[in-house]
């Protein structure tokens, strides 16, 4: 659907040169929810942009639908972006028009009659819920509204490509999560496939299929969002994560451990299946060795379990090298340091 390959984007400020991009091939399937996360001048929004050809890669290409986007003629072109949706962080509605107008906009540009238009801007306000605000003008509307006409202007010309730039950021959490659920039924009533650009972890853990971490213009980590979340490599990844799931105990509660107890922690991951099982009493039964909860966590990730604890074993120390090595057969595990 969406493929870069080995894509780099190089700007010339002055005598300088910003590498914004740098080396990144993914693939975003049909379908899918592909989340793009990263800090600020990460790189994200270049490459965006790099999508609908609103900027041109340095190197390496970047294929839309089997086409090199590069490639095409200024016709033909902009017939591939009416296939491209786009949602602004800021909305970028028109003030001067009411909620049916701004909605309008993309079907009179192409030539719609004035039936067509109320038809599919009628469909389109009912299907992001607000078929009783078609008259209003967007400073009558609230955060959220605004960006649900933003989505409706997007599914217009009806893309099969959504892309949607930092969507929530000026959103407070509860709308945020109520534009999240209405992208996912964009996804999945519509089957539209979806790129999306955050600094917001949490984005993509409720909404996304697979994500890229891009750092100082490079992808330095991607896969399926459960596989990131319960195993991330790189470091700045694992700053993601823990902006939304605290893995471990704070650095007080360590230190107290280490200094009232002096024993040593270790963390264990359950994924699956494996949530299901009396996996650690099983195994700690069987070598006589008992184990203490320091702290943990039970959360449901992408439809799938994900458990986290913190333990101690208590036992003699031969028994615990030879639990801790069957544990591994079976969980992640390592020790806390």
């Amino acid at each position: 659907m969406i493929e870069f390959k080995n894509v780099s984007k190089t700007f010339t400020i002055g005598k300088r040169k910003v590498h914004a991009v740098q080396n990144v091939s993914l693939k975003i399937q049909r379908g899918e929810i592909f989340g793009i996360i990263g800090f600020s001048g990460a790189g994200k929004s270049t490459l965006l942009r790099l999508v609908n050809a609103l900027e041109k890669p340095t190197e390496g290409s970047v294929i839309v639908q089997g086409t090199d986007i590069s490639k095409l003629s200024a016709k033909e072109l902009r017939k591939q972006r009416s296939n491209i949706g786009m949602i602004f962080q800021n909305f970028n509605l028109f003030n001067s028009r009411n909620v049916f107008a701004n909605v309008a906009y993309p079907l009179r540009l192409v030539g719609y009659n004035k039936a067509q238009i109320e038809g599919r801007v009628e469909e389109l306000l009912q299907f992001v819920g607000l078929s009783d605000k078609a008259k209003d003008y967007p400073d009558q509307l609230s955060g959220g509204q605004k960006q649900r006409v933003g989505i409706a202007r997007a599914l217009a010309s009806s893309p099969e490509i959504l892309i949607c730039d930092e969507a929530t950021s000026a959103l407070d959490p509860e709308t945020t999560q109520d534009i999240l659920k209405l992208l996912k039924k964009v996804n999945r009533d519509l089957g539209i496939t979806i790129l999306l650009i955050t600094h917001e972890m949490d984005v993509i853990q409720s909404i996304c299929d697979k994500v890229a971490v891009m750092e100082n213009g490079r992808v330095i980590e991607s896969g399926e969002v459960f596989e990131i979340f319960t195993n991330p490599r790189h470091p700045t990844t694992q700053r993601f994560i823990q902006s939304v799931q605290q893995d471990l105990p704070s650095a007080s509660v360590l230190k107290e451990w280490s200094e009232t107890d002096g024993g040593k922690l270790y963390q264990v991951i359950f994924k699956g299946d494996v949530t299901g099982e009396p996996v650690l009493s099983t195994v700690t039964k069987k070598y006589n060795v008992h184990f203490n909860i320091i702290y943990g966590s039970m959360q449901e990730l992408q439809e799938k379990l994900f458990g986290n604890l913190i333990i101690s074993f208590i036992g003699d120390e031969k028994n615990k090298e030879k639990t801790i090595q069957e544990l591994q057969t079976l969980v992640d595990i390592k020790e806390v340091r």
